[in-house]
């Protein structure tokens, strides 16, 4: 269990990637995948601070998950990350005023259930 501050360090920079990439495409807004915004859009994206900060954290994520799975069993680390789902949801509700249906806070009590298992064996 000493692991742990390690493994949730990943999933919230994973999770918080998530939330800076979100951001910034809501500047963005919709576009349309046509070759003709592959340049326009490329650079909207490219120049985007919020998509910049998404990817920086998915980098930094990905060093620390590394550090995870030289140290832990797979079998034990990867399940830890649908913590990743329970905070985006979460947080996609507060920031970005997406819906938390029923149904959504009932997935995010089994996931809250299996990651207390996955963490007691």
């Amino acid at each position: 269990m000493t692991y742990l501050p390690l493994i949730l360090l990943g999933v919230m920079l994973n999770a918080g990637a998530q939330l800076f990439l979100k951001e910034g495409m809501r500047q963005i807004g919709h576009f349309a995948f046509a070759w003709t915004n592959v340049v326009p859009i490329g650079m909207q994206i490219a120049t985007n601070p919020y998509v910049l900060a998404g990817l920086f954290s998915y980098v930094i994520s990905v060093v620390v998950w590394l550090m995870v799975l030289s140290r832990v069993q797979v079998s034990f680390a990867y399940p830890m990350l649908s913590f990743g789902y329970i905070v985006t949801a979460i947080a996609g509700h507060y920031f970005f005023d997406e819906t938390l249906s029923f149904t959504r806070v009932t997935g995010i009590l089994v996931i809250m259930g299996g990651i207390y298992l996955v963490t007691r064996t």
